[in-house]
């Protein structure tokens, strides 16, 4: 017989969802994307534009999530998915530009050289070594996956003393 009231039968949000990783929240809010995965009838630039522009941003230097915030906000494109047929960081691939690690695990690295750069200048702030320590270890994990799906060659490993000439 299964419980009562636990709220999982139904599809309930208040059911047994899952914490954080390394915080205290259970929170469940999050944006929807729309059903429709046709382009916005008053979109007028069509798909090759949007491939050149993403390819040209890219070559700027920026990430592939910065691109698509850039093409939002200034030329009004809502989704490259539904306009070109490919996700941004696909465009990218197709066309040599993806970047070497994976968006995530760079802004990672980014975050954990920031915060062991303060720790250089600050000996005693015990709670950044702390946080320190939770942020390397959301690296471990995350290049163990990304070398699990081949994303990462077999060989990378994060290291401290060289993880600022990643970011540089």
């Amino acid at each position: 017989m299964a419980r009562c009231g636990s709220g999982a039968e139904f599809g309930s949000p208040a059911g047994d969802t899952m914490g954080r990783l390394h915080s205290k929240g259970k929170g469940i809010s999050r944006s929807a994307n729309p059903y429709k995965r046709t382009p916005p009838l008053w979109l007028k630039t069509t798909a090759t534009d949007v491939e050149d522009h993403v390819c040209k941003l890219a070559k700027k230097g920026l990430t592939p999530s910065q691109i698509g915030v850039i093409l939002r906000d200034s030329s009004g494109i809502p989704a490259v998915n539904t306009v070109t047929g490919s996700k941004i960081l696909r465009l990218l691939k197709k066309n040599g530009l993806a970047p070497e690690i994976p968006e995530d695990l760079y802004m990672l690295i980014k975050k954990a050289v920031s915060v062991r750069k303060h720790m250089e200048r600050n000996r005693a702030d015990k709670d950044s070594k702390f946080r320190l320590i939770l942020i390397e270890s959301r690296i471990h994990r995350l290049a163990r996956y990304y070398r699990s799906t081949r994303k990462l060659h077999a060989g990378w490993k994060y290291e401290s003393s060289t993880a600022s000439a990643l970011v540089a």
